[in-house]
């Protein structure tokens, strides 16, 4: 089963992710509805993008009060809107911010591997997002990765 990378090395922060999310997602280029997010550090010349990693055993899905989150055939962690009630522990409790809420419809929405074909990944030019097959070589550059996404984040 294919894993998403994300290579902040990589990331020039062009926003194409966002926008081919917002568009594949919500029919429309609007990044704030995007479940991937590119947060921009021009004072350290640093680009992260960060959506879901869709964890092994998610936080998430652990706090949900209702189950509505849960791991789809895709190895997707996912949200089912009809049980969801927007009560934002998910949100508050992932360690990557990667769940947001959506104003307009009063739901969290997060990333939901495009059904097993992020298309995130198949638009960015630059590698800075891939689907790939996981290895060791994978894990541990996945590892450092997140190591980033927390330090950056904590400071």
């Amino acid at each position: 089963m294919k894993i998403l990378i994300l290579n902040p090395d990589r990331c020039i922060g062009c926003g194409t992710c966002e926008m081919v999310c917002s568009l594949t997602n919500e029919g429309i280029f609007n990044p704030t509805l995007s479940r991937i997010n590119v947060f921009r550090y021009s004072d350290r010349g640093i680009n992260f993008p960060i959506t879901c990693l869709h964890c092994d055993d998610p936080l998430c899905s652990k706090i949900c009060p209702v189950d509505a989150i849960s791991k789809d055939e895709h190895g997707a962690v996912i949200v089912d809107q009809s049980r969801c009630v927007g009560c934002k522990a998910c949100m508050m409790i992932c360690p990557f911010g990667a769940i947001i809420f959506d104003i307009y419809r009063g739901e969290v929405i997060k990333c939901n591997l495009c059904s097993g074909e992020p298309k995130c990944a198949q638009t960015c030019v630059w590698d800075a997002i891939e689907w790939i097959e996981p290895t060791l070589e994978v894990a541990r550059k996945r590892r450092e990765v997140i190591e980033k996404i927390l330090h950056y984040s904590s400071t």
